[in-house]
């Protein structure tokens, strides 16, 4: 069992750092008399001691200088990196030790900012309530009577500090740039998909029921919103005609020979009469059918407008419908960026992948993929090549998209350029153009548009030094001479055993003979 000496225990109120005086082993903690204690306020103050806590400032509910400095703390913290407040407590309260011989153990309450600690001070192993039900027990104890450990705290300033606190971290999160919101994107393309099917399902309905009045009208419309804009407008076919096909062309985008088609079929029409009653119900669907195919239109519209703000170059790449899909089916743009390509390419195939997985039969090669009109265009046995290509473009393209300030669609042109020049070689052997090719022709082509290349130099990879590539290179030569005397000295060792081996035959043949 390991002696823990030390607990940071995290709060709304900020950070604060106990000593442990005495502590119960791992088999005493399920003791009663162990638990007794840790509930009782008197028993609990002899195991723990404060070493380190600001004192709450009349004027403020946390001891950080300010609510911005609190969240920004409690942001590090979530991300597992050491606010500069917490390490200044550590560096002032833990005793100074090298970490060679002996260290000292710390309790804390998040996994994620124990390596932190422990990166910083090499003196110090952290271990969390994850790890160590000993340190567990303990922040829950500090936990139950922080009102009366922390000092200088009035009742309910705990409470809350992590009501205002919470609020506040929660704002934080959910806060969103307008134009650079896939919330949107996923939540228009479930509506779009619920509309088809609620369009399809009516129109359905309005085709069957008015087809027993005026089934010749199938055949000359076939598109849904089209043909219940002209149930409405038609009502009975025995009103029609010759009049009727301004008012019919203006429904059907001014087709004057479509609308003489429909004038003439309704003087013919082998259909049976309907009454007022049920006309008007067949109008009542047609209407609420209509309706729904031009929001559809609408919101079609409006999503494509989106994702050209929020995923220019997937949307380049895929189409609206495919790439709204693939957001939605990861959940948002961030984690659809952080999925590699091989993810991304059985994306919406799940159930097929683990089936084969099951039974070891073939994986799934494409999943909403398949969707797409490069798949579509080739051929059988290129499918999965060209899937997987695809899925590469994709993943680059949704981490560009992702993480630009300025959104741009010009990478997503070059990629798609690229994808066309792929099939033609799959299909004529056209040699393709190269990445760094298309890269260089994509940033030019943002450069000429004006916007600027936010690039992190940090980041890039700069060429060697010319002195570290001499070096290098002569380190390499060393190595190859060093080689090339091992070999040529074992060559010789291995003459001279067939030579020793050839000399005592010799002998030995001699000693026979004679």
């Amino acid at each position: 069992m390991v002696l823990v000496n030390y607990l940071l225990f995290e709060s709304a109120v900020g950070f604060s750092l106990f000593e442990v005086v005495h502590q119960a082993d791992t088999v005493g903690l399920e003791l009663p008399e162990v638990k007794d204690a840790m509930k009782s306020l008197d028993k609990f103050g002899k195991m723990v001691q404060l070493r380190s806590f600001n004192p709450l400032d009349s004027r403020r509910l946390t001891p950080y200088s300010s609510a911005a400095h609190g969240l920004e703390a409690i942001n590090l913290v979530s991300e597992g990196i050491m606010p500069d407040h917490l390490k200044n407590t550590l560096e002032l309260n833990l005793p100074q030790t090298s970490g060679k011989k002996s260290k000292i153990v710390l309790g804390v309450v998040d996994k994620r900012i124990a390596g932190e600690i422990s990166s910083t001070f090499p003196g110090v192993q952290c271990e969390s309530a994850d790890t160590s039900e000993v340190v567990a027990a303990l922040l829950r104890g500090i936990r139950l009577h922080a009102g009366k450990l922390l000092k200088g705290l009035q009742e309910g300033d705990i409470n809350r500090a992590q009501l205002g606190l919470g609020h506040a971290y929660s704002r934080a999160k959910v806060k969103f740039s307008v134009h650079k919101n896939d919330n949107h994107i996923i939540q228009g393309i479930a509506t779009l998909d619920a509309l088809d099917k609620g369009i399809n399902q009516g129109a359905m309905r309005v085709r069957e029921w008015y087809g027993w009045h005026f089934p010749e009208l199938i055949r000359i419309v076939s598109d849904n919103g089209t043909y219940a804009k002209l149930v409405i407008a038609i009502g009975n076919k025995t009103t029609l005609n010759d009049e009727s096909v301004d008012d019919l062309a203006n429904i059907i985008n001014q087709d004057q020979d479509k609308a003489q088609a429909i004038v003439q079929a309704a003087k013919v029409s082998m259909g049976q009469d309907i009454s007022e009653t049920d006309l008007a119900m067949v109008k009542d669907l047609a209407s609420n059918v209509s309706k729904m195919a031009d929001y559809r239109r609408i919101l079609a519209e409006s999503l494509d407008k989106k994702m050209g703000d929020v995923a220019p170059n997937l949307q380049v790449i895929l189409g609206t419908p495919v790439a709204a899909r693939l957001i939605s089916h990861a959940g948002s743009l961030t984690n659809l960026a952080k999925y590699p390509a091989s993810t991304l390419q059985i994306l919406g195939a799940e159930k097929a992948l683990f089936r084969a997985l099951k039974t070891k039969g073939a994986t799934p090669k494409y999943g909403l993929l398949y969707q797409s009109s490069f798949i579509g265009r080739a051929g059988p046995k290129v499918k999965g090549r060209i899937s997987r290509y695809l899925a590469n473009k994709c993943s680059i393209a949704s981490r560009i998209d992702n993480f630009s300030e300025k959104p741009t669609k010009r990478f997503g042109e070059v990629m798609r350029d690229q994808l066309e020049q792929r099939l033609e070689w799959y299909a004529k052997g056209t040699k393709p153009m190269k990445n760094i090719d298309a890269m260089d022709k994509a940033i030019k082509a943002v450069l000429e548009d004006g916007d600027d290349m936010d690039i992190d130099e940090e980041m890039i990879d700069h060429p060697a030094p010319a002195k570290e590539k001499k070096e290098k290179k002569e380190k390499k030569e060393k190595k190859e001479k060093k080689d090339k005397k091992r070999k040529s000295i074992s060559a010789e060792d291995v003459e001279m055993a067939d030579a020793d081996g050839e000399k005592k035959k010799k002998k030995r043949k001699s000693v026979a003979a004679e």
